[in-house]
């Protein structure tokens, strides 16, 4: 179905009250909040600080049913082919238990094949491994990136090096840390042939020789989704660790692309991130729309974004731990929705994916906090905390971070009028609040899996595929011709940029 300007128009007549004039509702608080139970604990989505009235609610729920949610979610859950423009499949949630029944067992099958190679080298097979150096771009790295930092900072099993940059300025500076007789190297990338990943790689390869380390290749693992291309760059068959065609690069953290994860933190604790997102699969595929978390963050992602005309969304981790959240929802979100046309190929002339940004707070306050209170650009602002700290040190810290936290929410919401117009805050600003019991394996699974549900539902209402990416590849095919071809010209700019760099 094209999606119109008259779709969201309908929202125009609804009534929009201030956000803390909502709560004169008694129910405001319930009907507006929803706390799921995971294996990791609690984790409560506050909504309540949005526009989001019980009107508007219904508005969605009709466009849900227009769109076919409830059936495309079946589809996406049952391992039906909804990236129809590569035709096939989006697997990610048979990685942790739930789709079609082969790919289930496929996953099953190729997870014991992970574990028995990451319990070889905690067992010594590889000798003394205390490093593991991951390359990859893109999905093969944020993911790993996000979880290490948040779940191995306390005596990791394995310290681990992720680097995606092609610029030798971060390969440098990874060797600078690791010992090269004690170092793993794991190669990810899907195809096994991504440019910059290769390159890395081969890098990375070099140094090791360099460095005297007899057998250079026997210290590579190779994840992807090609193995006959990874054998063939000379990763022996034993150390590549394959996952599925069905599982995109930005869902891939639940595959073999969490090889370091698991090296980092223990099989054990590698299966508890997969439960706790296998839980957040369950509260989606069962929980009613006002019930449902990632649902009800779609909701209120649709209405900034295409009634209010929001053209950003701010995300805000009020934990050390989840200070990557906002980079790798960067990748999930836009270029999963950051699209132009409809799944059926009809070009779209309403907005999609916002933009995503954010940082971590209280650095953030310090930062850009004054454009959300008193600037003119009015937008979403998410903010993350946990009620357990990660840290042995004075709970004063924990308690200064967590009152930051919620008094920003209440300040966007309130406001503070004033005399001096400098010094006043008109309010009304809404906020999503996500409150964790901890950040742990599971607990980090399952927000994960909620922002992965959040942004398909988000697809589902514009009518879009989230699970192609066409859109990155033009710049990799111009970057190879200039690489490739010297005499091949472009425009005057660039062509300008080329001769002044010698390239």
């Amino acid at each position: 179905m094209t999606i119109t300007p008259a779709d969201w128009g309908r929202f125009a007549g609804a009534e929009v009250m201030r956000i803390e004039n909502l709560f004169a509702e008694a129910d405001r608080l319930k009907d507006f909040s929803i706390l799921t139970d995971m294996p990791g604990g609690e984790i409560y989505f506050d909504l309540s600080k949005t526009h989001l009235d019980h009107g508007k609610l219904d508005l969605f729920i009709e466009l849900a049913d227009a769109r076919g949610l409830t059936d495309m979610r079946a589809q996406l859950l049952s391992g039906e082919k909804v990236n129809r423009s590569e035709g096939r499949a989006a697997e990610h949630t048979a990685q942790r238990g739930m789709g079609n029944e082969d790919s289930v067992a496929l996953a099953k099958h190729l997870h014991d094949r992970m574990r028995a190679l990451v319990e070889a080298i905690h067992g010594g097979a590889f000798g003394e491994i205390k490093h593991v150096l991951h390359i990859g771009i893109g999905g093969s790295a944020l993911g790993p990136d996000l979880v290490i930092d948040a779940l191995g900072r306390e005596e990791p099993l394995c310290n681990v090096e992720v680097v995606s940059n092609v610029d030798g300025a971060a390969l440098e500076e990874a060797f600078a840390r690791l010992d090269p007789q004690t170092t793993l190297i794991a190669i990810a990338s899907k195809t096994f042939t991504t440019t910059e990943t290769m390159l890395n790689a081969a890098s990375a390869l070099q140094w090791l020789e360099q460095e005297g380390v007899e057998d250079p290749y026997g210290r590579v693992v190779a994840l992807t989704a090609s193995p006959d291309k990874a054998v063939e760059w000379g990763v022996d068959q034993s150390r590549v660790l394959p996952f599925s065609e069905t599982v995109g690069g930005r869902y891939s953290i639940w595959s073999s692309i969490g090889f370091p994860v698991a090296v980092a933190i223990g099989w054990n604790e590698f299966d508890a991130f997969l439960r706790g997102a296998a839980a957040m699969d369950k509260h989606f595929a069962e929980a009613d729309f006002t019930r449902n978390a990632p649902v009800m963050g779609a909701f209120a992602d649709l209405y900034y974004a295409q009634v209010v005309g929001a053209q950003t969304r701010a995300v805000f981790a009020y934990d050390e731990r989840l200070r990557l959240l906002p980079s790798y929802l960067q990748q999930l979100e836009m270029e999963s929705n950051g699209k132009s046309v409809t799944r059926d190929g009809v070009p779209l002339n309403v907005p999609t994916s916002p933009i995503t940004w954010g940082g971590v707070g209280t650095d953030a306050q310090h930062a850009v906090f004054q454009l959300l209170h008193q600037g003119t650009h009015v937008l979403p602002v998410e903010f993350l905390a946990s009620k357990t700290p990660g840290h042995d040190l004075d709970p004063a810290h924990h308690q200064n971070l967590l009152t930051n936290c919620f008094a920003q929410g209440a300040a966007l919401m309130a406001g503070r009028g004033s005399d001096d117009l400098a010094r006043s805050y008109d309010g009304d600003r809404p906020s999503i609040t996500i409150l964790l019991d901890d950040i742990n394996p599971a607990s980090l699974g399952a927000l994960i899996a909620f922002y992965e549900h959040r942004t398909f539902v988000n697809a589902v209402m514009l009518g879009i595929n989230p699970f192609d990416q066409f859109g990155v590849e033009l710049g990799k095919e111009i970057a190879k011709a200039m690489n490739s071809d010297a005499d091949m010209k472009f425009d005057p700019s660039t062509q300008k940029l080329i001769e002044l760099s010698a390239l």
